[in-house]
């Protein structure tokens, strides 16, 4: 039990507090330049050593030294990749060179125990390896340092080395923590104003569509008949022709309505109120004087309906019509609305018939864009075909959601 405790304490401690560096390219090429000039210095000094200690006489020692040479300063290749392990390698060499021979692998070693405190993500255990190399450094009696007394040097070099490295590795940290909470912030801005972009590009594509599709369906049908009985009955040619003026302004009003949401002026868009289920008996009323045979029906107590649920049941039988129109040409047409206590109910179906000539106008964005208009207020769009003949379409739309 108590291994066991001793374990799940000290687990935490030798985990990593982040992932192990990544060097660069530039970083890569600078560690085997620095491994290489350490190596350099190293069998600089040995040829220097050899003037105090006749190596020559001792072949082994000196393939000893070359080696504690060799691996102290390319250990330093792997300085940023792998910190701990080359400090630790850096360490065993220094361990292992003589004490007259010590400044062979001093220096390898300080510039490890500086890139260990550096990069190391093993906080814990680069602490006590630190620990251990000052103790273990502590008790050199040759001259690593030329003027300052050998058992100063490592207090003196590695200890405000390690609190530097330690401060500036805090900062590193803490700097690269901000800016990836930063970029992440930005990351999320930029979705969420893509995201309200693609929102508003909808909304104003179904309300053009809703505007121009209907009131462009009835001014063919209009003039199609215009054309046909100009000249067989001319007063009924001009009442034709007087709807498709009628129908035309309406539809520039309703397009100024709409583009002038996008308008910046200072002082505003002037506006008018946006159709509601008010509008129905004009609406019916015009596709009436196009020459389709439609019947509004409403039933239940009528209430105040909010203008978002108002207008979307507008558009139902807006759209539910210009299908019909297109689509169903000579067919009767029924609307009903239906004010129910717990929602609304809005049905616009046909009997069935040929296509008019305006059926060519549409381009399939008509019933999807009531789905995402009622999906606005929890509403559901039913549509499809009569079992008798036709077309229905059904909206119900919930009060609690305006």
């Amino acid at each position: 039990m108590t291994a066991d405790r001793l374990f799940a304490w000290a687990g935490p401690l030798a985990r990593p507090s982040g992932p192990l560096p990544s060097p660069s390219r530039p970083g890569w090429a600078f560690d085997i330049a620095l491994a290489f000039l350490m190596t350099t210095i190293g069998l600089n000094y040995l040829g220097a050593l050899d003037n105090r200690i006749p190596l020559d006489e001792h072949p082994a020692r000196m393939l000893g030294l070359v080696a504690l040479s060799l691996v102290s300063g390319g250990a330093l290749v792997f300085r940023r990749r792998y910190p701990l392990a080359a400090f630790w390698v850096a360490l065993a060499a220094l361990v292992l060179t003589p004490d007259l021979a010590s400044r062979l692998t001093f220096y390898p070693f300080v510039i490890a125990a500086y890139s260990a405190a550096a990069f190391s993500p093993y906080r814990a255990p680069t602490l006590v390896s630190l620990v251990l190399g000052v103790f273990e450094t502590g008790e050199l009696r040759y001259d690593v340092w030329p003027i300052v007394p050998s058992h100063y040097v490592t207090l003196l070099i590695v200890v405000p080395m390690l609190v530097a490295t330690l401060g500036l590795r805090a900062w590193r940290v803490r700097a690269d923590a901000e800016r990836e909470r930063v970029a992440e912030v930005e990351r999320r801005q930029a979705d969420r104003l893509r995201g309200a972009v693609e929102d508003e590009r909808a909304r104003i594509a179904r309300e053009l569509h809703d505007v121009v599709t209907h009131n462009v369906s009835v001014m063919v049908i209009q003039a199609g008949a215009a054309r046909k009985i100009m000249d067989l009955d001319p007063d009924q040619a001009r009442e034709a022709l007087l709807a498709v003026e009628d129908s035309g302004r309406l539809a520039m009003t309703e397009l100024r309505q709409a583009m002038g949401l996008l308008t910046t002026d200072a002082d505003g868009p002037d506006l008018t109120p946006q159709p509601g289920l008010d509008g129905l008996p004009a609406l019916v009323g015009r596709v009436r004087a196009a020459g389709a045979d439609v019947e509004l029906t409403v039933t239940g107590p009528e209430r105040p309906v909010p203008s978002g649920i108002g207008l979307a049941a507008y558009r139902v039988v807006q759209e539910g019509l210009t299908n019909a129109v297109k689509h169903a040409a000579g067919a009767a047409a029924r609307v009903v609305v239906e004010y129910g206590p717990d929602r609304l109910r809005v049905e616009v179906t046909d009997t069935g018939g040929a296509a008019a000539p305006a059926a060519a106008t549409g381009h399939g964005r008509g019933l999807p864009g009531l789905r995402e208009r009622l999906a606005l207020y929890g509403g559901t769009l039913r549509t499809g075909r009569r079992p008798t003949g036709g077309f229905r379409v059904e909206a119900l739309i919930p009060w609690e959601a305006g």
